[in-house]
């Protein structure tokens, strides 16, 4: 009798798992630009109502001395997301951003994105590990100029699970408008692989301190920021998913929330992080002033047909002498319940 050899299966699929872990450390460059609207900077402003000056009006901007129209700070999210998503097959095979709860955000801003930018992007993958039935992943992203120095770096924490463990009720077309194929023969172009993330990192250009900042001497440690309180309503889900591009029906849709396990639909964790930001630029007048800002998410905002209120209040909590820059920690309560588990933000001071 002859022996039987099992023959391999060509077509199968690799574990995403395996693959992810094996990409980690590894740097992709987005092939194409994206150039910054000034139309976009007002849609994007009204989405998170950021309502400093300097990013509805030229002039206002000049008096700061830029020049041109100044994106508010987290605006990077709206083209970070389609870098993000042209990068996801090349280094996360398996996993989509639409299935992804982001949980932590920590940017650093080298200086403001202005109208007229024309920017690239560079991806890596900080690292992956299996944890409570999940895949944490961590995904860095720097934000570069035409001269291929960096204008924005953020690292991005998300948990979720690959597509092929996902509920099979949920369907890819309803999760993503277009089926995975379709959505990747889309894509103009794919990334290029620049190298391993622990290739020296390009030096930033000296931000100047403008005019309009806060000053030095008038800031104390422990002085309050004057609290803000919004309110949310399932439109502002909505119209902010239409603004960034975010096609996660987690945020609009009742019936998807529910078979994802959550009470209701949640808010984007950017869009949070984004209503926050107009507490820091009103009180430092400059919103070029901000250096960082990380921000832990620790309890979604449940939406309910009937929206609710967030409340966010911040404190002065460490002022460096000789760098003249202060820490501000910042608390958000959604109806009662904690949503930022830990925000501090860097300003400069003039």
């Amino acid at each position: 009798m002859s022996s039987i050899h099992s023959i391999p299966d060509e077509t199968a699929v690799p574990d995403p798992a395996a693959l992810a872990a094996s990409m980690v450390g590894r740097r992709y460059r987005s092939r194409d630009y994206y150039e910054v609207g000034r139309e976009k900077i007002r849609e994007f402003a009204r989405a998170v109502r950021n309502y400093h000056p300097a990013h509805w009006s030229e002039d206002a901007a000049a008096d700061l001395g830029y020049d041109s129209l100044l994106a508010p700070p987290t605006f990077g999210a709206v083209p970070g997301y389609h870098a993000y998503a042209e990068v996801l097959d090349t280094i996360l095979p398996g996993y989509d951003l639409s299935r992804m709860i982001q949980t932590e955000q920590m940017v650093e801003f080298h200086r403001p994105l202005l109208a007229g930018d024309r920017i690239g992007f560079e991806v890596c993958l900080d690292s992956f590990r299996r944890a409570f039935g999940g895949d944490l992943i961590v995904l860095r992203q720097t934000i570069l100029d035409q001269e291929d120095r960096p204008i924005v770096t953020s690292r991005t924490s998300m948990t979720g699970r690959a597509d092929s463990t996902l509920p099979g009720s949920i369907d890819a077309v309803v999760m993503h408008g277009a089926r995975p194929d379709t959505r990747r023969a889309a894509q103009p172009s794919h990334p290029r692989y620049v190298g391993p993330v622990t290739e020296p990192v390009r030096e930033a250009r000296a931000v100047p301190m403008r005019a309009g900042a806060r000053r030095f001497d008038t800031v104390v440690p422990g002085a309050e920021l004057a609290p803000r309180t919004l309110t949310i309503s399932r439109g502002d889900l909505v119209n902010y998913a239409g603004v960034a591009g975010d096609p996660n029906p987690i945020h609009w849709s009742p019936e998807i929330a529910a078979r994802m396990g959550l009470e209701t639909v949640v808010a984007q964790g950017m869009l949070t992080i984004g209503l926050s930001v107009d507490l820091l630029t009103s009180w430092l007048g400059d919103p070029g002033a901000l250096r960082a800002y990380n921000v832990r998410l620790t309890s979604p905002v449940h939406v309910g047909a009937s929206g609710g209120r967030i409340e966010f209040r911040g404190r002065v909590k460490h002022l460096d002498t000789d760098a003249r820059v202060a820490t501000v920690a910042i608390t958000a309560e959604h109806e009662g319940r904690k949503i930022f588990g830990r925000a501090t933000a860097e300003v400069a001071l003039a």
